[in-house]
């Protein structure tokens, strides 16, 4: 259980670590370009709720 955890936690902070790399390459992205936050947040939430049938 200790190593999921430890696994999951690298695999955030290799995520986040791409992102930032991307950021300082490439800079920020434009607005238009981008998805406002309510939208991803929503795709999330619905990624995350069981499956009714």
């Amino acid at each position: 259980m200790v190593y999921a955890y430890a696994a999951r936690t690298r695999a955030a902070a290799d995520q986040f670590a791409d992102v930032q790399k991307e950021i300082a390459a490439n800079g920020l992205p434009s607005v238009e370009e981008s998805a406002p936050w309510e939208e991803l947040r929503e795709a999330r939430v619905a990624r995350q709720r069981p499956a009714v049938a």
